[in-house]
């Protein structure tokens, strides 16, 4: 007798994470400014979550006990008076906060110059909202057309005065175009700008890959004249979106605060400013009201609750754990902790995660995007962490160092005659590092070093 396939059965393993697990996971990755928006948005959509005031009355209370009377301290003059009384009559003053534009809205903000009516305007609105930071039009011009039922050539022709608004080079679809938009609307007119439109208009390809004696030899240039060309398109800006510097500047807020005092290191989680929860007490005695109740209510207040519990539990947990891997990091890292100017040991995640018993996810969560503010100033967390290599005397060195003498020897060459990577794993060798050349090609990716063709120049 056969069995039909739909019968057959079959027994097999899987891992499945509860709410619970993955609710810790979710906060435990969080920077104290993302977990702080996170709180308030749960206090908003779970009715049950509150704050708990009692924590800040105890608080308060606790300052209090602490001020100081400085009449008792001070000695009395009751005929002494301030040489210039405050003006009461004054208005306060009030500071105006600029308002910060966008980059897109710079750009819209030009729109005028270019009289354009209301189905280009439309057109126009549709190409900026889709520039990326850099200033690149990331969608094409078909896609654009078909979702405002424009022409290919409406789209076109709008864009073309887009691309004449400043900074120049927006609106690009790639680089080469970028740079070409740059040359042909430069306010200086000379023959190396003529000489630089005819590299990226026709000679692309060969110009980014430095095939620079293949150029010569279709041109037939001199070194010179292809070198003065180069200049120019070497002042080009790449990136045109970034010259609009519209956005705020980016403030670190430490996650972690390590103080040393009396030979140990305190370390505290800097959350002052998220609030304490705890569980509204008249929605816990709805649900301990079984009669009064309907069913549908007690189940939604029961799911209400536990999610509540989780979250709390979960914000305590990223406490501990955050402490933990903090307290481990300074343990394998005392020597740079007691002095900055010593190097860092190898340390990697696992090292981490060997000591306070917990996964390695758990530690890349808990070090990711997070800093720690010591005496000498703010670290990010993957900064203590870097692999190590044996040098040639058997001592374990941070492969940090490496990169450095990597960069270095990278710095000094003849930029005519850039070295191989294999040349580079010899001088790393020569120096005391024995580094195998797929290693240096690794570590020279990771400092965005280009190779040696990328490198070289005329």
């Amino acid at each position: 007798m056969q069995l039909n396939q739909s019968q057959i059965q079959k027994l097999s393993q899987e891992l499945k994470l509860t709410p619970q697990q993955i609710l810790q996971s979710t906060i435990l990755q969080l920077t104290t400014l993302s977990l702080e928006a996170r709180v308030i948005k749960e206090m908003e959509q779970n009715p049950v979550l509150e704050e708990d005031e009692t924590t800040k009355d105890k608080e308060k209370e606790e300052n209090e006990k602490d001020d100081i009377d400085w009449e008792d301290i001070l000695p009395q003059n009751d005929d002494f008076k301030p040489k210039r009384e405050y003006d009461k009559s004054k208005q306060e003053i009030k500071w105006i906060q600029p308002d910060v534009t966008g980059f897109a809205e710079e750009i819209i903000d030009q729109l005028k110059l270019l009289h354009l009516d209301e189905s280009e305007e439309r057109i126009a609105r549709e190409i900026i909202w889709n520039f990326d930071d850099k200033g690149y039009l990331t969608l094409p011009v078909e896609n654009i057309a078909m979702t405002l039922s424009e022409s290919k050539e409406s789209v076109n022709k709008v864009l073309k005065q887009i691309q004449g608004l400043d900074p120049l080079g927006i609106g690009a679809r790639d680089l080469r175009e970028c740079l070409y938009i740059q040359l042909i609307h430069s306010s200086e007119k000379s023959i190396e700008i003529e000489d630089a439109i005819i590299l990226i208009r026709d000679h692309f390809d060969d110009f980014a890959n430095r095939r620079f004696q293949r150029i010569l030899s279709k041109l037939g240039w001199e070194k010179e004249r292809l070198s003065l060309a180069q200049d120019i398109i070497l002042r080009l800006n790449p990136k045109p979106g970034n010259a609009i510097d519209s956005e705020d500047p980016g403030y670190i807020v430490p996650d972690l605060i390590v103080n040393k005092m009396d030979g140990e290191y305190i370390i505290e989680i800097n959350d002052s400013r998220i609030p304490e929860l705890r569980l509204n007490s008249s929605y816990l005695d709805m649900l301990k009201k079984k009669k009064k109740v309907d069913n549908d209510t007690k189940f939604y207040l029961k799911k209400k609750v536990d999610m509540a519990n989780w979250f709390i539990q979960a914000i305590h947990q990223r406490r501990v754990t955050m402490i933990r891997v903090m307290n481990a990091i300074i343990e394998k890292q005392k020597q740079f902790f007691e002095d900055n100017s010593q190097p860092l040991k190898p340390m990697i995640l696992k090292d981490i995660a060997d000591i306070v018993k917990m996964d390695i996810s758990t530690i890349s969560r808990v070090t990711n995007g997070k800093y720690v503010q010591l005496y000498s100033g703010i670290y990010e967390l993957k900064f203590f962490f870097n692999e190590g290599l044996m040098n040639s005397y058997g001592e374990e060195i941070s492969t940090r160092i490496i990169k450095n003498k990597l960069q270095e020897i990278c710095d000094d060459e003849n930029k005519e005659k850039p070295y191989s990577d294999d040349k580079l794993s010899e001088l790393l060798k020569y120096a005391g590092f024995p580094v195998a050349r797929r290693t240096v090609a690794k570590y020279r990716k990771q400092l965005n070093i280009p190779v040696a063709r990328l490198r070289r120049k005329i």
